[in-house]
């Protein structure tokens, strides 16, 4: 068997992890009070309005729970308003405050550079083949 190390598994968690340390490390030192995974949830929520918790877990690659977790936080720092669904109690809407609002236009550029920092070096068209080897991989494992 091929030692963990040396398998491209190994590589892609390794440089999953360095970004975001890399990336919540500029966060933090840019002065916002967010972690990598409330930012992640704000914005899909910001860019699917009416969205349910359920779906948010999917596209965030997270458990229920910790998206539970996540929206109470958000909610309890007015980052985030939580109403209960007209038609169905036991969902909720969820809708971003002006706080949000403006924490997301505020940490847009910290991001996008940790992004470019991330990347320096990479080609446009070796970033799309990684991501058709990356998505060949996924529909591998489905």
């Amino acid at each position: 068997m091929t030692q963990s190390e040396h398998t491209i598994f190994y590589s892609i968690e390794k440089a999953i992890k360095s970004y975001r340390q890399f990336a919540q490390k500029s966060i933090i030192a840019s002065g916002f009070d967010i972690t990598i995974d409330q930012g992640l949830i704000l914005n899909i929520i910001h860019d699917n309005p009416g969205i349910s918790q359920q779906q948010i877990a999917v596209r965030a690659f997270k458990d229920h729970a910790s998206v539970t977790r996540i929206i109470e936080n958000l909610v309890s720092r007015d980052i985030l308003h939580r109403d209960f669904h007209k038609e169905d109690r036991r969902r909720f809407n969820l809708s971003i405050t002006d706080l949000g609002a403006t924490l997301i236009r505020q940490i847009k550029p910290v991001v996008n550079a940790n992004r470019k920092k991330a990347t320096k070096g990479i080609s446009p068209s070796e970033i799309e083949t990684l991501k058709n080897l990356l998505e060949r991989i996924t529909d591998n494992c489905k």
